[in-house]
C-alpha cells in the first residue's frame, strides 16, 4: 500500500487478525480447500494452492491442519461448494471498503455484510461502486530481514515489478496481475519464499481519518467484518496518523 501511515494501518489490522488465531486458521483452511477444488491438489501444479499454503505457514498454521484441509478437498464425499464473492461500499469517514469472501451460502453472507455496514455507519453499494478507488495488483510481501532495501528494489525491478514499498515492517512489491507468477518465481529464487504472494486491491487515493471517534468506529467496523467466518480479506483506503493509531491500539 502506498503511504507510510497506511502501511502501519495494515500492520495494525494484521495484528488484530492474528489475535483470533483459531478463526484465522479456519479461513486459511477454507482457502486451501477451495484452491484444491479449483485445481490440482499438488502445490507445485496449483499456484493458488501454493500461495495459500505459504500464507498458512507464515501464520504458523500446523502442518496437520494444512494436510487435513487438502485431504478434505480431495475426498469424494465432500460436496461443499464455495464461491468467491466481492462486496463494496463506504465505511465510517467515507472510507472505501472492499470485502472478499468465500462462502457456501451467498444469502447468509450478503445479509451479514449488509448488517455490518448498516449497523456501523457504512453504506453497502453495488459491485464496482468503489472499485475505481483501487487498482488490482499482484502483491508480494517479504519481512524486513529478507534483504536490504536496495537489493529488493533492484531485484524487483529486474523481475518486472512496478513498485516497491519498504518499511521497518517489511518489503511490499507490486506488479501487474499477469506478472505475479514470474515476479514471484524470480524473487523466490533470490530471497526465498515470500510471506504472501497474491492478487490484492491497492488504493489509488487515501482518505485521511484524523478524528478519534471516527477512527474508532472505522476500526470497530473492520473488526466486525474480519470476524465473519466467510470473509477472507477486507481492504480499505484509510490513512490514520501514526500517533492516533498508537493511541487506539493500546
Amino acid at each position: 500500500m502506498a503511504g507510510h501511515s497506511q502501511f502501519k494501518n495494515i500492520m495494525y489490522r494484521k495484528g488484530a487478525q492474528d489475535s483470533r488465531r483459531s478463526r484465522m486458521f479456519a479461513k486459511l483452511a477454507r482457502e486451501i480447500t477451495v484452491a484444491c477444488k479449483t485445481g490440482l491438489p499438488q502445490p507445485e501444479m496449483n499456484p493458488r494452492l501454493r500461495a495459500a499454503i505459504v500464507v498458512a505457514r507464515t501464520q504458523n498454521m500446523p502442518k496437520d491442519s494444512i494436510d487435513r484441509a487438502i485431504r478434505k478437498a480431495a475426498a469424494a464425499g465432500d460436496t461443499t461448494t464455495y464461491e468467491d464473492v466481492r462486496y463494496e461500499g463506504y465505511g465510517p469517514g467515507t472510507v472505501a471498503v472492499i470485502v472478499e469472501a468465500l462462502t457456501d451460502n451467498r444469502n447468509r453472507t450478503a445479509a451479514d455484510v449488509r448488517a455490518a455496514f448498516g449497523k456501523h455507519g457504512g453504506t453497502l453499494g453495488e459491485t464496482n461502486s468503489v472499485a475505481f478507488n483501487f487498482e488490482r495488483m499482484g502483491a508480494l510481501h517479504y519481512p524486513a530481514t529478507a534483504a536490504f532495501v536496495e537489493a529488493i528494489l533492484e531485484a524487483a525491478i529486474e523481475a518486472g515489478a512496478s513498485d516497491v514499498d519498504s518499511d521497518e515492517g517489511g518489503h511490499q512489491i507490486f506488479c501487474a496481475p499477469e506478472d505475479l507468477g514470474l515476479v514471484r518465481d524470480v524473487l523466490e529464487h533470490r530471497f526465498g519464499t515470500p510471506e504472501t504472494a497474491r492478487l490484492e486491491w491497492r488504493p489509488r487515493v487515501m482518505v485521511p481519518v484524523t478524528d478519534e471517534e471516527t477512527a474508532q468506529a472505522l476500526l470497530r467496523f473492520l473488526d466486525i467484518l474480519e470476524d465473519n467466518d466467510d470473509i477472507q480479506r477486507v481492504v480499505a483506503n484509510f490513512d490514520i496518523p501514526d500517533a492516533l493509531m498508537e493511541r487506539l491500539s493500546l
